[in-house]
């Protein structure tokens, strides 16, 4: 406990004593702490796993957005994947076939994927539940067979050679360079969504989770919020998406956004914990390491992980972040019954 206890509580106040400092002096941190990462995992092991980490970031910033309608807003949806298949398409498209740089092919896909959270987000405000999920579920599956049945969008070959980032004569057409880049979308990508949570828009999130009718009579809009939670966690996806179609080695497939990888993002977020960013930060990584390490058992991984997501739900339903909370609520809550009591002694 002890061992918790240090990994846990002493990073957590070293964080806080620097955010007093500066709110973005923690991020510069961990962007200096994650650089020496490929070299590490190099050195240590091979560069197989320096793509893996790359593939982590760009599942951080998956479920980073998924929690902004799910965990924030409350609303469930199941066809985010559909949304980072637009994205990485769009982006990709407009580099190969007009030859535009990453640089304005990627905001072009990020605003195809808000585009089409409007007009998916519109339908379902006034749809809850499984009403809900079943329209975004059809979203999902809609643009993979689109992209399947459509030569331009790549069909059953796949959009190939699509070029990788570029500044100046840098190119980010390695495992190594290109970890840099999504690495550092990835902290924006936190970083942004701790402060929509903390902001009066999170606020409206969160009361619009808790309870429709009472944050209507509030004065809050809930049709707008409920929109905006889409559009926001679509623009995520795209980015995510986009990020995925110019990572080396510049392919993609219809294959890469099937519902079994709605599954595992659906997995990453409920271990983490709905609503709590640095659980499915945590969430991703672990689940993207179980995914690799079980793709010879492609058959059964929407088994294991529907099966996972059960007993998660059933034993563990705050998540890995809610347990963090809770201990370290506990700490604090018995350290100032400590404090009294030497007080009053």
């Amino acid at each position: 406990m002890n061992a918790v206890a240090s990994l846990l509580e002493y990073p957590s106040s070293y964080i806080e004593k620097l955010g007093n400092i500066h709110r973005i002096l923690p991020w510069i941190m961990a962007f200096v702490v994650l650089l020496p990462l490929p070299h590490i995992l190099e050195t240590t092991l091979n560069e197989y796993y320096v793509y893996l980490a790359n593939r982590i970031c760009i599942f951080i910033m998956l479920c980073v957005g998924l929690n902004i309608v799910k965990g924030f807003c409350g609303q469930v949806t199941v066809g985010h994947v559909g949304l980072y298949a637009i994205g990485a398409v769009t982006s990709a498209l407009i580099s190969l076939h007009l030859g535009w740089s990453f640089w304005i092919s990627l905001p072009l896909g990020v605003f195809a994927a808000g585009l089409a959270g409007v007009i998916v987000g519109l339908p379902s405000v006034r749809l809850e539940g499984a009403y809900l999920a079943l329209a975004t579920l059809g979203l999902g599956e809609s643009v993979r067979i689109m992209i399947a049945v459509t030569p331009f969008f790549g069909s059953s070959t796949g959009l190939i050679s699509i070029p990788s980032p570029a500044i100046g004569g840098f190119v980010f057409d390695t495992y190594r360079s290109y970890y840099y880049l999504v690495m550092t979308a990835a902290l924006i990508g936190i970083y942004l969504s701790f402060s929509i949570l903390r902001s009066a828009t999170g606020r409206a999130f969160m009361a619009v989770r808790e309870d429709t009718i009472a944050a209507a009579v509030h004065g809050i809009n809930v049709t707008k919020y409920k929109l905006l939670a889409f559009v926001i966690s679509a623009l995520y996806a795209g980015a995510a998406g986009g990020l995925f179609a110019h990572m080396p080695p510049g392919y993609i497939h219809h294959n890469n956004f099937t519902i079994i990888e709605m599954v595992t993002l659906l997995l990453m977020v409920v271990l983490g914990g709905i609503g709590h960013i640095w659980g499915g930060v945590i969430g991703a990584i672990i689940v993207t390491i179980i995914y690799d390490q079980t793709l010879e058992f492609y058959f059964y991984q929407p088994l294991l992980f529907g099966l996972s997501m059960v007993l998660i739900v059933l034993f563990m339903p705050r998540g890995i972040g809610g347990m963090i909370d809770r201990y370290l609520v506990t700490k604090r809550f018995m350290a100032i019954q400590e404090g009294k009591s030497n007080g009053a002694s």
